[in-house]
């Protein structure tokens, strides 16, 4: 394992339900990130073909049997990413050719066998060698999500070994499963992603705890999204008539260390590529006094029992 490495944090907005033009942007501005250097590069939640905003924003989208909506989900699951595909193919590649991990929120759907047709809020991760490493589905829908994303299942639910050192990520409200984060913890991570739709004040607040508990670096991802972002067939809401600037989705990304500390950012406000170099060994040191899959864990006590199967 290399005990330095340089990781970044894209923090962009896709090309809102245009899968193959968020590809597009997500490989460019995957290729600046590696001229800067980094290692490991991470993207926000659902980046491929951008985060479902409109079920909180616009009136009435999460009626029963609205139109406008059964039109924009109709398009969502159209612009969706099949895994493995040819996106998933194309993001291989990209990591292959810049010799770097990459991990990448993803609108998922099935496209056949059990549970064909449904869509997932799912994490990629790729090794530098171009092969999908890890395939995580969000355990549950948060509130609203519930109307556009089945419920994952714990297939992925683990960290990957790669040169770097072993890497995880959760998905959202999943940082508030404390199940999940052990999951996680007993994995042995290194470097963790933690992506959000925004890194808002309590996604930093999960996401700097969940360094401090796992003693691992945070990549806290999270997205930029405008008022004109939002699909062209729900209504505007009515506080954001004739702005369509402003923004809904404000980014926060951050990288945090196993202290819970800020190594970079948060950055709010604006498209950017956050990086930083990360020394691994300091988790050693933070581990001394904290360790919940070590010393600080009673597995006399306590017993997780994580059930691995895919819904498929």
């Amino acid at each position: 394992m290399t005990e330095r490495i340089k990781v970044a944090v894209v923090q962009a907005s896709p090309v809102f339900m245009d899968l193959e033009a968020s590809l597009t942007k997500a490989v460019g501005l995957i290729g600046q990130a590696a001229e800067a250097g980094a290692n490991l590069v991470a993207l926000g939640e659902t980046w491929l073909p951008g985060y479902p905003a409109w079920l909180d924003h616009c009136p009435g989208a999460a009626l029963w049997n609205h139109e406008p909506t059964k039109r924009v989900f109709a398009r969502l699951r159209r612009n969706s990413v099949v895994v493995p595909g040819r996106e998933t193919e194309r993001l291989g590649e990209v990591a292959r050719e810049y010799n770097l991990v990459l991990v990448i929120g993803i609108n998922e759907r099935v496209a056949h066998g059990p549970g064909n047709g449904t869509l997932y809020n799912s994490l990629l991760t790729f090794g530098a060698d171009g092969r999908l490493l890890n395939h995580h589905r969000k355990l549950v829908p948060t509130y609203t999500e519930r109307l556009v994303w089945g419920q994952g299942d714990a297939a992925g639910l683990e960290a990957v070994e790669t040169p770097l050192g072993r890497v995880g990520a959760l998905v959202c409200w999943e940082h508030w499963m404390p199940l999940a984060r052990q999951a996680l913890h007993v994995s042995g991570e290194h470097v963790h992603v933690a992506v959000w739709p925004a890194v808002h004040e309590m996604h930093q607040i999960a996401s700097r705890h969940y360094a401090f508990e796992a003693r691992c670096f945070v990549l806290a991802a999270g997205l930029i999204m405008r008022v004109s972002d939002l699909p062209h067939e729900l209504d505007t809401p009515a506080n954001f008539a004739g702005r369509p600037d402003d923004l809904l989705l404000r980014g926060g990304s951050a990288i945090i260390g196993p202290d819970g500390q800020y190594v970079a950012g948060p950055v709010f406000d604006e498209e950017t590529i956050l990086t930083a170099e990360l020394d691994l060994s300091q988790i050693d040191k933070e581990k001394m006094a904290l360790d919940v899959s070590g010393h600080y864990h009673r597995p006399d006590v306590f017993d997780l029992g994580i059930k691995r199967s895919s819904r498929g």
